[in-house]
């Protein structure tokens, strides 16, 4: 079969299992996640969906989250889109998705993942979701130029093709220099706006005119406030279009809504947003750098270790606009390669887990499946397949990467800078973004002993500690259950653990 077929067939395989066309109200996709919209979430028939060949797992959080990985999600998400077109453009009107039956979810499954969704919809975190959403579209790009960026200063350090460096510059240069166009634009998008006024209220940010302007005593400079400055802007926009569609008569709504809308958040952009978000941006990097070089194996243990909980619950790209605003700043961000260490924790936890479990042959195939996405840093399948339904391994897969954000952070602590010059991937797959303050070598060789020390420590944390002797004798035992089960005493282990179910 074509790699266009496979793609096709996953999207046909996936639309009925989640209630059909009908059911679905919205499409989108980040760099590991169909993210579907649906009307009635008891439709989904999840067992069924985790058991297609190209699902690594799902996620329900304020959209409903099949994860098919980097790249798949890419190509599967356009086919998906247009057989749900097609189908509502023919449905019939006795159309309706069949209905799931009770026997596919455990009870105390559903429970757990309703407990877990309505602990997740505060508004706090639900606002850091809609801040996600603006920058998820953008992560791309950014890898694509931070990469060429990464490619180029390796070229310029050894001297070669002198020719073709200025235009990779070019290349790997240009999409930051108007990043604050492209987070306007969603910015608009996503609270509701017209997004090409975000993009042109957001654009005054980094006009080279803007050095003629004069606000707290200061000139201005192109750029200032960057992407933080954006969101401010295109927010605001949104507000004054939003209150002019209310007043301003439809007759001239055409002429007078844009105009008012870019003057007004222009002028208040460039009056005020850009220095108060310059000032910000500053204070972040002030503040990162003041974090690692003071207490960086201690900040870089905390990090490390609290950042998979973070991903479990969809939260950790709230941390994109931070890291953005490092990567502007000191051209990368030395967050990332401590955070990128959890990853590590949870493979070393998952190679343990294999060892551990000799007769259990469905979490061994899971694990066998996820392992190599795991090494390359996509997580998910081996957090929703693996450690996190067990319960005590997703603790000791914590501790893992603790202690791997430990090693980077005392590094860093060291006067040894370890960045990354985008951000998106982890794992090996960072390395080829990686960038520091004392040449590329020592960056990638710290990077290269932090993950190490992820894999071991996550491993020993959970060869030791992951497994009570009822959950061995349980989980060994045939047939052995699936993860998603959670046996009673994988239940009772988790409730000692304190970890959140599945």
């Amino acid at each position: 079969m074509s790699e266009e077929n496979k793609h096709h067939a996953t999207a046909a395989a996936i639309l009925p299992l989640v209630g059909g066309a009908r059911n679905v109200t919205s499409v989108a996709h980040c760099m590991t996640r169909l993210r579907l919209g649906l009307h009635d979430r008891s439709l989904v028939q999840d067992e069924r969906i985790k058991a297609l060949p190209a699902v690594m797992g799902v996620v329900e959080d304020d959209t409903y989250q099949i994860v098919l990985g980097p790249g798949t999600v890419a190509r599967v998400t356009p086919e998906f889109e247009a057989l749900v077109d097609a189908e509502k453009s023919a449905a019939a009107p006795e159309y309706g998705p069949e209905p799931v039956t009770a026997g596919e979810l455990a009870a105390q499954g559903a429970a757990l993942r309703a407990e877990r969704k309505a602990r997740n919809a505060t508004p706090f975190k639900l606002f850091l979701r809609r801040i996600a959403n603006i920058f998820v579209p953008l992560i791309p790009a950014l890898i694509g130029c931070g990469i060429i960026a990464g490619l180029n200063g390796l070229l310029v350090n050894l001297h070669w093709l002198p020719g073709l460096t200025p235009a990779l510059t070019a290349m790997a240069s240009g999409f930051m220099a108007l990043i604050a166009v492209f987070v306007g634009y969603h910015t608009a998008k996503e609270f509701g706006g017209t997004p090409v006024l975000g993009g042109a209220v957001a654009s005054v940010i980094v006009y080279a005119g803007v050095a003629d302007v004069e606000a707290f005593g200061r000139h201005l400079s192109p750029g200032q406030g960057g992407v933080l400055g954006a969101l401010g802007a295109a927010w605001l926009g949104v507000y004054v279009e939003k209150q002019c569609r209310r007043r301003v008569p439809e007759a001239v709504d055409v002429l007078v809504t844009p105009t008012v809308t870019v003057l007004v958040a222009g002028l208040a952009t460039l009056f005020g947003l850009m220095f108060l978000a310059g000032e910000v941006s500053t204070w972040i990097g002030d503040a990162a750098d003041w974090l690692l070089s003071h207490g960086g194996a201690g900040a870089g243990f905390l990090l490390g270790g609290l950042f998979l909980p973070l991903v479990m619950l969809g939260l950790h790209q709230a941390l994109i606009p931070i890291h953005t605003t490092l990567i502007e700043g000191a051209g990368f961000t030395v967050l990332l390669p401590i955070l990128a260490m959890a990853g590590a924790g949870q493979v070393g936890a998952a190679i343990a887990i294999y060892l551990r479990l000799p007769r259990n042959t469905s979490i061994r195939t899971t694990i066998k499946s996820a392992l190599w996405p795991g090494f390359l840093g996509v997580g998910e399948p081996l957090i929703y397949g693996v450690s996190l339904p067990l319960g005590r391994p997703f603790v000791t897969a914590c501790a893992g990467g603790a202690f791997g954000g430990a090693f980077v952070g005392l590094f860093n602590q060291l006067g040894t800078d370890v960045g990354s010059t985008a951000i998106g991937p982890s794992g090996w797959a960072l390395f080829p973004l990686l960038d520091g303050n004392h040449g590329l070598g020592r960056t990638v060789a710290v990077y290269a002993a932090g993950l190490l020390v992820g894999y071991a420590a996550g491993f020993l944390a959970t060869y030791y500690f992951g497994f009570t002797r009822t959950m061995l004798t349980e989980l060994n035992s045939a047939p052995a259950p699936a993860p998603q089960e959670r046996p009673a005493s994988v239940e009772r282990a988790a409730e000692k653990a304190g970890t959140p179910g599945a």
